[in-house]
């Protein structure tokens, strides 16, 4: 029998940047997927997980800087196929990339990646998906070893491989993103992609010639260190997932470990880090 899901309508102002934090507070809660429109959010959650508590723990709700009205009504079914084919739209990254799910054409650019997100983060639409691919066109991957931590769709760790990257590992706690992480890849008939659940514990003695970690502020901070533990000398590592206002202490933490700066990208409110690390 299908689950009974509650689909919760929230009506958030500014839209912008806070939908983005409030549809990641609410994953993290249960939420299960978002369709995004004009005025409101949707998110959907199956009835037996959700408890009046969940919100208790959602800081935007609480939040004097913005206003958000909420309400919600019980669906029996859901048919999430339909959802994504109506609201997931084929985007083009740098003239060369294209992602797009699998029942829209292909475009016949350099490079085509299908992604068939569900719930999961990283279609290419996010801001800071968006760049860390801007960050993957611009660099010779060919034989680089490749971590892509909170993988997500596993959208970053196929194109690694179609650039020429592997071996490479794709990591999430989360288990809807692993399941997710590992039909992309087959999707995307990837073979040198080995896709993990678990957190940053798993890195143990493994190295890498490049890291992503598109995830966020408090996670990187806390990270860090096991980043640049186990990434080799002369390696990178880029970083998404934060504002302007993050770039600070995000910094002084990598300079501290021994990072070097190499950029900044930027897009609408949000950014990203790339780092090297001296021999």
């Amino acid at each position: 029998m299908d689950p009974i899901y509650l689909a919760f309508t929230f009506r958030v102002t500014p839209k912008e940047p806070v939908t983005e934090i409030l549809i990641a507070e609410l994953a993290q809660a249960g939420f299960e997927s978002f369709v995004e429109g004009e005025d409101a959010l949707v998110a959907y959650v199956q009835k037996h997980v959700w408890q009046p508590a969940l919100m208790d723990g959602i800081y935007v709700l609480h939040s004097g800087a913005f206003s958000i009205d909420y309400s919600f009504e019980e669906i029996e079914h859901v048919n999430w196929n339909a959802e994504w084919e109506k609201n997931f739209k084929p985007i083009q990254v740098g003239g060369k990339v294209s992602v797009r799910a699998s029942f829209h054409e292909n475009p016949n650019m350099a490079y085509d990646l299908v992604i068939n997100p569900k719930m999961s983060f990283g279609t290419g639409h996010h801001e800071t998906t968006h760049m860390m691919i801007e960050h993957l066109l611009e660099l010779d991957l060919t034989g680089l070893t490749v971590l892509d931590m909170g993988c997500g769709t596993g959208i970053l760790a196929i194109f690694s491989e179609m650039k020429g990257a592997g071996p490479i590992d794709a990591i999430d706690i989360d288990l809807w993103c692993y399941e997710n992480a590992l039909e992309n890849t087959a999707l995307n008939r990837c073979e040198q992609i080995t896709v993990h659940k678990g957190d940053v514990r798993l890195l143990a003695e493994n190295s890498y010639d490049l890291i992503i970690a598109n995830i966020n502020r408090n996670t990187l901070l806390e990270d860090l260190p096991a980043y640049v533990a186990s990434l080799n000398p002369n390696g990178l590592l880029l970083l998404s997932g934060f504002y302007e206002k993050d770039i600070s202490l995000l910094d002084s933490k990598a300079s501290g470990l021994g990072l070097q700066l190499l950029g900044v990208k930027k897009r609408k409110d949000w950014r990203s880090l790339k780092y090297f690390k001296n021999a």
